[in-house]
């Protein structure tokens, strides 16, 4: 029987949430039929089967498992469907056992891989016995003595929290401790250490010297401020409360924004970009094109960013693990807002493509997103981000860096101003870009010099139209 493994659908995806099952339990399953509907990091996608078989579901919907987890089984219907079941009592083997090898393995599980976990050891351990009382008490809290199971994420978030996954209860799929159960008990453990930590002891003086004034604190509300009014257990000076759960593409957002300002060192530059030739070029574009959508603006910038990527290698890569990585291609991703969050669809090759060709795929993109249909292959592989605000009549703003990109580009708004060209003033079409980048890779000279190269192409805007 065939393990189906919950998918990597995306280049940043770590966990997946079954939404539907398009087949039920025991339905017989051709190859590329589709299977299953899961909620990725990024969008909703159907899974198709890779084989044919008779479907076993392991995994129920509202489930949320890890990349590689079983999620179903395929067989050719002769075997037990309940297979999964049968995996138990090879866990269960350490217990049957007992010796001064297995058990501080067992003690040590939570801490390691599940490979790891389940080790014989070396024999060379020498303090077996004290795990012994440790060993006892984990069975309460994770399914009779079984070994530790936990998905990996669970156990990387228990060894950074300082959460003992022995003493929790799974609420996955057959009793498996997911990373929901590791975030319950490191907020309820908090609350535990606070109400079982013993009172500190003062000497008998100073009790009596402080009853005096906290008497008169507890007094002061009662005389001057009035009692907060409780309403369940939310305080009503904020009225009532409602809470929304994120959706996975909003937490995903949420993480990847605050691991950007985490770890990467930014800075930002910012410059005046004189549109007026390239506003003259659109009219006769826009004449031009007929029914057929004209180039915006953003396309513009678009493509003078791409063309400028190609001379600054260095913009269009990454810092990661202590090395410079430099792409060949030129994928720019352009900032979306849609499904209540924001998503950056990418154009690939953007330096090849001529600004018609922009023009037509940045509006199906944004369309896709709006729609709620834009798939994973289409928001990944991104080399470097452009986010407009300028519709909304925003000058200038500081856009976060989308991880592991090098930088982003903040498009303010397009508008006339009086300038002085020749010690006269005139009034020309202004607009404002701000580059923020990743210090790491990208110097403040570097930088300085790809984001003039940027204004050059768009001052002399016929350069992007060959």
């Amino acid at each position: 029987m065939a393990d189906v493994a919950m998918p990597r659908l995306s280049d940043s995806m770590e966990e997946g949430t079954i939404l539907k099952w398009l087949k039920s339990d025991g339905d017989e399953v051709k190859r590329g039929e589709e299977l299953v509907e899961i909620e990725t990091d990024k969008a909703n996608m159907t899974y198709e089967a890779d084989s044919d078989g008779t479907l076993t579901i392991v995994a129920k919907e509202g489930d949320t498992l890890p990349v590689g987890e079983t999620i179903a089984r395929l067989g050719d219907g002769s075997e037990d469907s309940g297979g999964g079941e049968a995996e138990e009592p090879a866990d269960e083997a350490p217990e049957e056992e007992p010796s001064a090898e297995d058990e501080p393995e067992e003690t040590e599980a939570p801490a390691e891989d599940e490979d790891e976990a389940g080790a014989s050891g070396n024999g060379k351990r020498e303090e077996a016995p004290e795990p012994a009382p440790a060993q006892a008490e984990a069975p309460s809290g994770n399914g009779g003595g079984d070994r530790i199971k936990a998905s990996p994420v669970a156990k990387r978030m228990a060894r950074e929290m300082g959460v003992e996954l022995g003493e929790l209860k799974g609420s996955g799929p057959g009793g498996r401790i997911v990373k929901a159960d590791v975030e319950a008990a490191a907020k309820g453990g908090a609350a535990t250490a606070e109400a079982e930590a013993p009172p500190k002891e003062e000497a008998p003086p100073k009790e009596e010297e402080a009853a005096a004034p906290a008497a008169e604190q507890e007094e002061a509300p009662k005389q001057d401020v009035p009692a907060p009014v409780i309403s369940g257990d939310k305080q009503a000076g904020r009225g009532e409360t409602t809470e929304q759960d994120l959706t996975r593409l909003q937490k995903t957002v949420a993480r990847r924004m605050a691991e950007s300002k985490a770890t990467a060192p930014d800075f930002v530059l910012t410059v005046e970009v004189d549109m007026e030739e390239a506003v003259a070029l659109r009219k006769q574009l826009k004449a031009a094109a007929g029914d057929q959508p004209a180039p915006s603006f953003n396309d513009f910038v678009i493509k003078a960013s791409a063309l400028a990527l190609r001379d600054f290698p260095r913009a269009n890569g990454a810092y990661r693990d202590g090395k410079f990585e430099l792409y060949s291609r030129v994928n720019v991703g352009m900032a979306v807002a849609g499904q209540d969050a924001l998503v950056v669809p990418t154009v690939f090759d953007a330096d090849s493509k001529s600004l018609g060709h922009i023009a037509r795929e940045s509006r199906a993109l944004a369309e896709r997103v709006r729609a709620g249909a834009i798939t994973p292959p289409e928001l990944s592989s991104g080399t470097f981000t452009v986010s407009n605000l300028g519709m909304f009549g925003i000058k200038r703003f500081v856009a976060v860096i989308n991880p592991p990109q090098a930088a982003i580009l903040a498009v303010g708004a397009l508008e006339p101003r009086p300038v002085v060209r020749d010690r006269k003033v005139e009034v020309r079409s202004m607009m404002e870009l701000t580059l923020s980048c990743d210090h790491r890779i990208l110097y403040g000279a570097d930088a300085a010099e790809f984001l003039a190269k940027i204004r050059e192409y768009l001052e002399n805007p016929l350069r992007l139209a060959l």
